[in-house]
């Protein structure tokens, strides 16, 4: 049997697949007013296109716990009610079609507050829907970002309840799982790693100062979120830096960590908190990372990063390297890889009736 298409329980989720989808932002909701961060059809159409094509998992995008926790005017965001009812439409889709819905709760810090990609990306002002970054540190991403505003001890609890309240929500929107993003150099990341934390309070310093409010926000949504149901937490293993950055041993001390305080999966992602890193990308480059967490500590890794190949993606999961694959760009292309992927390795996977023909 495929080791691709073997059913995942975790607690009391069952996944009926290890072809999993991770969080990418399709920057298209409304920038502000009373739609303001609000799924949309292009959401419903975009998640209901790869659960119809028998992706076990689908983790939708990054989701701001705030207003100013976007990455962009036009990320998604679940800080009101009305976010959450338009939510419901998709999660009852996802899991009328086998799909197991997750949401990424985020927090963009520093890196927040910046165009649409296909517009460049450069940080935007208060004049087009922008906002002030917050950030652990005064300390810009890059060149030609703004100085962000250091967060006080007051405002990061504040942060902290915020993820809480975005957990209920996820939860109420019909959410089977729910993921910290603490990856990509956002909000927790730029806590973690000291090539962006210069605090020397509490949150600041040491390794136990920087981890400090990563898992306050980790039992702060543990404690609203079901015992019956999984958390799982996005990293990024390397800073990519030779010094004065987040290290892949550090990840491995912390993954110990996240397991004692609840989390079930270490999402593994890399880079994204230091603007000028050079980053070796190449096919499968970060399933390294994943599976060194999985071989050296207890806890279960999902891997991702230029998996696209139906065999690559089979030897990840039979050859113990990671629990799950993540496959970003290439169900951007192909929405019904899993159904593809099934046909070739002989696995089964949940095709709708209406498409029974094409099995």
């Amino acid at each position: 049997m495929s080791a691709l298409f073997e059913t995942y329980t975790l607690r009391d989720v069952t996944i009926p697949n290890r072809v999993w989808m991770p969080p990418m932002c399709q920057y298209s909701a409304a920038p502000e007013g009373l739609d303001a961060g609000v799924p949309n059809d292009w959401h419903f159409a975009h998640y209901a296109a790869r659960a119809v094509g028998g992706t076990g998992l689908i983790i939708v995008e990054a989701t701001g716990v705030s207003p100013e926790g976007r990455i962009s005017p036009y990320d998604l965001g679940i800080w009101n009610d009305t976010q959450v009812e338009a939510f419901r439409r998709i999660t009852r889709f996802l899991v009328a079609q086998g799909t197991v819905p997750a949401i990424q709760l985020a927090h963009a810090g520093r890196k927040a507050s910046t165009d649409q990609p296909w517009k460049g990306g450069a940080p935007v002002g208060q004049d087009a829907q922008g906002w002030q970054p917050v950030a652990p540190s005064a300390v810009p991403f890059a060149d030609g970002h703004p100085v962000p505003t250091e967060l006080t001890v007051a405002e990061i609890q504040e942060v902290v309840g915020q993820f809480a309240d975005a957990a209920r929500r996820a939860l109420a929107a019909g959410f089977e799982i729910a993921e910290i993003h603490g990856a990509h150099g956002y909000l927790i990341n730029e806590f973690l790693s000291p090539y962006s934390n210069h605090r020397t309070d509490e949150y600041g310093g040491s390794y136990e100062n920087r981890t400090r409010f990563a898992l306050q926000v980790v039992d702060a949504v543990r404690e609203v979120w079901p015992d019956a149901k999984p958390l799982f937490f996005r990293i990024s293993a390397t800073d990519w830096l030779e010094e004065d950055g987040w290290t892949a041993d550090d990840t491995v001390r912390f993954a110990a960590d996240l397991k004692a305080h609840g989390i079930d999966l270490l999402d593994v992602s890399t880079g994204g908190n230091a603007s000028g890193a050079r980053i070796p990308v190449g096919p499968g480059y970060q399933v390294p990372f994943a599976a060194r967490v999985r071989t050296e500590t207890t806890l279960p890794v999902a891997a991702v990063g230029l998996i696209t190949d139906v065999e690559q993606a089979e030897k990840i999961i039979a050859n113990g390297e990671a629990d799950a694959v993540l496959l970003g760009r290439e169900l951007l292309r192909s929405p019904s890889w899993a159904r593809h992927a099934a046909r070739e390795l002989g696995g089964d996977v949940h095709v709708p009736d209406q498409y029974h023909r094409s099995v």
